[in-house]
């Protein structure tokens, strides 16, 4: 065997293990779906925030409202479209004015506000879902929190 034989043997034994690794391995990142990102990171935190309101908890309802807003921005940057549907623009248009009032009636510790302005953000997840054909997933106020390794209630100080 030449030493230029030799030499590509060994090159080629040492690289095996790497490119069978290589070939192992997926070609591209894990990519949540618009249903997972919507099940992961927004229900939870809509949930969390309804009883965070219930409790009269501001300072929490106030954090798992921007957790949700920043799912929604994630979600928005995520899946701009789906299928043909204007994702991005969809979450912005419904959800920015409830929010927002949500915000103030955190803030002032505005329970009726609060309570009206969840239930016009619920109502806009339910119009989006109408509107992206997928009606049969309806959103509403939490009932009891599954939550239970975490107290959502005001902290004692």
């Amino acid at each position: 065997m030449s030493c230029n034989r030799l030499a590509f043997a060994i090159a080629a034994a040492l690289l095996m293990p790497a490119a069978a690794v290589a070939q192992d391995m997926p070609s591209a990142a894990y990519r949540p779906g618009l249903g997972d990102l919507m099940t992961m990171t927004v229900q939870p935190r809509h949930l969390k925030l309804g009883i965070a309101a219930q409790e009269r908890n501001w300072a929490y309802a106030a954090y798992a409202l921007h957790e949700l807003e920043e799912s929604f921005e994630r979600i928005a940057h995520a899946w701009p479209k789906w299928r043909e549907i204007d994702i991005a623009g969809l979450i912005v248009g419904s959800t920015k004015e409830p929010i927002e009032a949500m915000e103030e009636a955190a803030k002032a510790g505005d329970a009726p506000r609060f309570n009206e302005a969840y239930g016009r953000l619920t109502a806009a997840c339910n119009a989006c879902h109408q509107s992206a054909h997928v009606g049969m997933i309806v959103i509403q106020a939490p009932k009891t929190s599954p939550f239970t390794n975490q107290d959502l209630r005001p902290a004692k100080r």
